[in-house]
């Protein structure tokens, strides 16, 4: 049903293709637009917004390491480092 399609990348210019497992997934999510960008343009555009996002600093509530979240711990709410949040996630 769905072919590989070659694209130009709006950002660098390349070509790159535009797999048929891809446009299946676009398809199966309600996406109507192809990509606009290549995939080493896309992920330099993600890692773009995340060094501009402020961190902090503070205790986890469960191994008393120091967790980096992007919101700013208040006393009344405990603050988990990744690796204990993703334990509690685990368990649930």
């Amino acid at each position: 049903m769905y072919e590989d399609k070659t694209l130009i990348c709006k950002e660098c210019g390349e070509e790159f293709v535009f797999t048929a497992g891809e446009q299946e997934f676009y398809a199966e999510k309600g996406f109507e637009n192809e990509p606009q960008r290549c995939k080493a343009c896309r992920d330099a555009r993600k890692n773009a917004a995340k060094a501009d996002r402020k961190m902090f600093e503070a205790v986890c509530a469960s191994c008393g390491g120091t967790a980096k979240v992007p919101f700013e711990p208040r006393e009344d709410r405990p603050v988990y480092c990744s690796e204990c949040f993703a334990k509690m996630n685990e368990a649930e």
